[in-house]
């Protein structure tokens, strides 16, 4: 694994842990929508990117994004609107880019499965409006990759 690729995976790891402890995710929006880019192995591929601090994403809006303003996004809704609605449209997150916009591009369902199982394992209590649980939520999102 290269310095970089570790680099990426650790600010992942880091975002996982973050997002599970605060509930919050963020993401840059203006006028216009949310913030969004295309994939850097395929620009057919959409991604929308995300941060676990305000600070970060703020970092971030600039040069095309200067006009954005870092917006929180309650983590269940994430979980329950963001990462299954991207995954139907095969959309990928962005996960706390840098100010180049380097970051890991992932599936969301793998980021939401990361952050629910962290949840899990934290113990923490967390509502949803489609699944009575945290282990109902795993299974469901689970089944595709059986």
């Amino acid at each position: 694994m290269s310095q970089d690729t570790a680099a990426i995976e650790l600010k992942y790891q880091l975002f996982v842990e973050r997002v599970a402890a605060t509930k919050l995710v963020w993401a840059l929006t203006s006028k216009q929508g949310w913030a969004n880019s295309h994939a850097q192995h395929d620009e057919e591929v959409g991604v929308v990117p995300f941060w676990s601090d305000r600070a970060l994403a703020k970092i971030c809006a600039r040069d095309d994004w200067r006009s954005f303003t870092p917006t929180e996004i309650p983590l269940a809704e994430f979980l329950e609107n963001w990462c299954v609605g991207m995954a139907e449209n095969g959309t990928l997150a962005g996960i706390n880019w840098d100010a180049t916009m380097i970051g890991k591009e992932a599936d969301t369902l793998n980021v939401a499965l990361d952050i629910l199982n962290r949840l899990s394992a934290i113990n923490s209590a967390i509502t949803f409006k489609n699944y009575s649980s945290i282990n109902e939520f795993i299974t469901e999102i689970s089944e595709p990759f059986d």
